[in-house]
């Protein structure tokens, strides 16, 4: 007989499909290609919006030219991006095992100190997932500003809703395992990168002919021009908090680099070297577009909104590709795209928190069922975990990117900062060639980390950094706090190893609880014999005495043996503690061994958690703090058996008609 399939397990292979073994993990990796448009796409996607976040600090502070001032930030930025591309080239070369600064850090400060990295990088990943897709839907809703006007500006009410449906979308893809979400997230990475391409050699080819538009820097709902509105006021009103802040702002523009690291073990072999490639064509990509957005924001002077609608990307796209029916299909191809490759950017946390959970908890910091791989091979509790948090974090914040932007880049410049410090250390210790550059190199890349680190706490503290500032410490004593309780667990089971060859107690004796006269208590009773212990005791704790009294009418009707039933008067109607206290005095020899039996019936899962109270576990519990007592339930389905029940009685009626 084929046994049936639960419900549950039914709606869940309609949803994910069919079951991977275990022995098709090798099959599930990633080709460079594959892997730059899944892996790279948090990194190369935050192109959209990171200059725009420079230009939010500036612009309402010196005005036209905040302009000016991007293009120097910018290059700034960009050299920070090549020192961490040299850095995690190394990273990958040296860990080729998924993890990225949490295995660098963990291999050369030992766990407790990596989990600085560890929090820092699952902080990220959940700030990440809510960015990418408030930024995504802002690039939808953009699309629908400058196609319809103002008529549309109701349209952003559905800002929270479409971030909040993308992600439960993204959860999804990635709970049918890595292949499938692979293939359907690589493309929008190449869209966007055609569209950005489309919209530089156009604005070139205007540029060259001084036919490219500007914007209108007065337009409705524009950020308002601070200072004099001119180039004076670079000199007057550029502090340098400001430009450290609106640096900040634009460090936002590098998050997304750790994903190669963090997924190495998804490449295929030789995983490092096809790692490596991946990450320096991701970095030279993420570059090109963070210099030219910034570019054209100089030329075109496109401005931030308020509303943030529309963006400057979508600016800057409108104005060089023009009014025209072959303009606006630029426009909507680029926008599309864009929103594409910023949804599939969440992604990558979708891969990489996952992974980096799993190590995590391997290593006795969090909860070990974030090391099992699910239906599909993914690590299913991990996404779960991630959809649920980042979910709860676009509520909080509305879905409003300036909000989420606060919260962000903290987490992944300590994860390079802790990345480069491991490796000054790795290198420090062994003699290989070329050890002086790579020290250099990573020396500097945890310098300059750790500055914008700080950077970032101070001049974004008032902005949500102060709840990652906060979030820090409190996440590393969890974790720490979880480990210990995890090596006390395991210091109590090995202290005093059983013998299990030679019985320690004379005198056996079972007790069965006994609420109901019902199969689910002639099952217990039934196991209680099979067990042929010295002394079997079925016992009732009385709380109302009418019924008690119809319960042993019913006992001596059933008919079950020699076996009395004893009535345990329970007048304060505390039965666990009226048990205990039972069980105490017949384990006060010392010599007896007492097997308690809790028949437990179940019921359908909703319903059955309504309708009835389900005490067996918290006395099993209870009981189980008891030295020389063993609490065993024993279950009954009641839902199956009500099934064969009705099968026999149509049964019966088909052969009593037949027999009629």
């Amino acid at each position: 007989m084929e046994l049936p399939e639960s419900l549950a397990y039914r709606v869940k292979r309609r949803l994910l499909g069919k079951p991977l073994v275990t022995e098709e993990l090798s099959h599930e990796k990633l080709s460079n290609p594959v892997a730059l448009g899944v892996l790279a796409s948090d990194c190369i996607s935050s192109s959209a919006y990171g200059s725009e976040a420079m230009l939010t600090i500036l612009i309402p502070v010196i005005g036209i030219a905040a302009f000016t001032l991007l293009l120097p930030v910018t290059l700034a930025i960009l050299c920070v991006l090549t020192l961490l591309t040299l850095s995690y080239r190394d990273v990958v070369m040296a860990y080729t095992r998924a993890g990225g600064s949490y295995v660098v850090a963990r291999e050369n400060f030992g766990p407790n100190v990596a989990q600085v990295a560890a929090v820092a990088l699952l902080i990220d990943y959940i700030v990440t997932v809510a960015v990418q897709t408030a930024a995504g839907t802002t690039a939808l809703l953009s699309l629908v500003h400058l196609l319809g006007g103002d008529a549309y500006n109701w349209v952003d009410r559905y800002q929270l809703p479409i971030s909040l449906a993308v992600v439960l979308l993204l959860c999804w893809g990635n709970l049918r395992g890595i292949r499938e979400a692979g293939k359907a997230f690589a493309l929008p990475a190449y869209l966007f990168m055609g569209g950005m391409g489309l919209l530089f050699a156009v604005a070139g080819i205007r540029l060259l002919s001084g036919d490219l538009p500007h914007a209108d820097v007065h337009a409705k709902g524009a950020l308002a021009l601070g200072g004099a509105g001119n180039h004076t006021s670079l000199l007057m009103g550029a502090s340098v908090f400001l430009v450290l802040k609106a640096f900040a702002n634009g460090g936002t523009s590098l998050t997304g680099l750790e994903a190669i690291s963090n997924g190495v073990s998804a490449f295929r072999n030789p995983q490092g070297p096809n790692a490596r490639k991946t990450l320096v064509a991701m970095s030279v990509t993420l570059g090109t577009l963070v210099l030219g957005v910034s570019g054209l924001a100089y030329l075109t002077h496109s401005l931030p909104f308020g509303s943030g609608n529309p963006s400057v990307l979508s600016q800057e796209a409108s104005l060089v590709f023009g009014g025209s029916w072959l303009g606006q299909a630029g426009l909507v191809f680029l926008q599309l795209a864009t929103a594409l490759i910023l949804y599939t950017g969440a992604n990558t946390s979708f891969n990489g928190f996952p992974f980096l959970a799993s190590f995590v908890a391997e290593d006795s910091f969090l909860p070990r069922q974030l090391t099992r791989r699910g239906h599909r091979l993914a690590f299913s509790s991990g996404i779960l975990t991630l959809t649920a948090v980042s979910m709860a974090l676009l509520i909080g914040t509305d879905a409003r990117l300036d909000s989420l932007l606060g919260l962000y880049a903290i987490g992944v410049f300590t994860g390079f900062f802790m990345a480069g410090t491991g490796l000054v250390k790795h290198h420090w210790t062994r003699r290989e060639r070329g050890r002086t550059a790579k020290l250099i190199v990573n020396a500097l890349a945890a310098t300059v980390s750790l500055g914008i680190v700080l950077t970032f706490a101070v001049t974004k503290f008032t902005e949500g950094a102060w709840l990652v500032v906060v979030l820090f410490p409190v996440g590393v004593w969890a974790l720490i706090r979880v480990n210990r309780r995890y090596r006390e667990e395991a210091e109590a089971l090995a202290a005093a190893p059983a013998d299990t060859t030679t019985p320690l107690y004379r005198r056996q004796v079972v007790y069965i609880l006994v609420d109901r006269v019902d199969l689910a208590a002639l099952k217990a009773i039934r196991y209680a014999r099979s067990l042929r212990p010295q002394e079997i005791r079925a016992v009732h704790f009385m709380i109302d005495s009418r019924e008690a009294e119809k319960l042993a009418a019913q006992w001596t009707d059933a008919q079950v043996g020699d076996l009395p039933l004893e009535i345990v008067q329970c007048p304060d109607r505390r039965i666990t503690r009226a048990l205990l206290e039972l069980i105490h005095r017949s384990t006060t020899d010392r010599r007896s061994q007492i097997t308690l039996l809790i028949p437990e019936r179940n019921y359908s899962p909703v319903l059955g958690r309504l309708l009835h109270r389900r005490t067996a576990d918290h006395i099993a519990r209870a009981v189980g703090k008891l030295p020389h007592v063993v609490a065993t339930i024993v279950p009954f389905d009641v839902v199956e058996a009500h099934e064969e029940l009705a099968v026999a009685e149509a049964a019966g009626a088909r052969l009593s008609k037949v027999s009629g």
